[in-house]
């Protein structure tokens, strides 16, 4: 089996520790003091779309909604991109839309006719989301919990929970560093991300499964050592395939593909790290401080 030069995660765990830590407590620090940038479908705001009847740059409209004291996120639709779909985080009156529209009319000589759609979006709606999302962050936690308790031991869901939540404090710090908007593709690459880390992860633990059968003389730290190093170049070499194809999808689609595969490749690279830097020694603490591990691989029943 193809394995890289034997590398010791045990030795320098803490230093992942720090390392990630620091990460987390950095971008949680930008974000809680400056405040995260939540879009239009937490926030609540206004919506309008607009048939341009011809491809009109960003810059062009956002210089007429700055005029009204107005910040928005402006994104194209329609086969030509001769529609916009303008967002704001402010809820506009009446008087502000029609004040708006008139400028909008008059700078690019449309009409009444022009507007497809006008939406106000309350902040009631946001508080949901939140809540949804939070509860199913919890429910997927919980299935994964008892799926691994049951196929491997308590001690490895333990540590593969403690994982997923690393990866998803990973990607919010992120966003409060860089101040992305979060938004409604935030969530559903957020869900999306914590099945593929959980697999990755679980590959790891499948191999440190089979070692405890095999390598009965050996510590726990070199056991767990060598299932890494074993596992190492596949689960790299998946994280980066997959990143390699979504690359493209963030060039080439549009402004909600590219909401939705940001997080996406943020949590891929954050899944593969932690499923060899996290998951593991964590397995390995819980397993100090509890004993050593417990768990028996099943016998063969092959006759030799």
């Amino acid at each position: 089996m193809f394995t890289l030069r034997q590398f010791s995660y045990m030795k320098y765990r803490k230093i992942f520790y720090l390392i990630s830590v620091g990460l987390i407590l950095l971008g949680l620090c930008f974000g809680l003091i400056r405040g995260f940038n939540f879009g239009i479908d937490f926030t609540g705001g206004t919506m309008m779309q607009l048939d341009m009847g011809r491809e009109i740059s960003v810059s062009q409209l956002d210089k007429v909604l700055k005029t009204n004291g107005i910040e928005a996120d402006i994104v194209h639709a329609g086969d030509e991109n001769e529609q916009v779909i303008i967002r704001t985080v402010q809820a506009l009156d009446t008087a502000a839309r029609e004040e708006l529209l008139n400028d909008i009319f008059q700078e690019f000589e449309l009409t009444d006719d022009s507007v497809l759609t006008i939406e106000q979006f309350g902040p009631s709606v946001g508080e949901m989301l939140k809540k949804n999302a939070v509860r199913a962050l919890i429910l997927a936690g919980i299935g994964m919990l008892i799926y691994i308790i049951i196929r491997f031991e308590w001690k490895f869901g333990i540590a593969a929970i403690i994982s997923v939540i690393h990866d998803i404090l990973i990607m919010i710090a992120f966003y409060g560093f860089f101040y992305i908007p979060i938004n409604n593709p935030f969530i559903a690459a957020l869900l999306t991300l914590v099945g593929y880390s959980i697999n990755d992860t679980i590959v790891v633990f499948d191999r440190i499964r089979e070692n405890l059968n095999i390598m009965k003389k050996n510590k726990l730290e070199e056991l767990i050592d060598t299932s890494i190093n074993q596992t190492v170049v596949r689960s790299l070499m998946t994280s980066a395939t997959t990143v390699l194809a979504i690359i493209p999808l963030y060039i080439l689609g549009g402004q909600t593909i590219r909401d939705f595969t940001l997080p996406l490749m943020v949590g891929i690279v954050a899944g593969a790290a932690s499923s060899i830097f996290i998951a593991s020694p964590i397995y390995y603490e819980i397993c100090q401080a509890t004993g050593g591990p417990k768990y028996k691989a099943r016998k063969s029943k092959r006759k030799s």
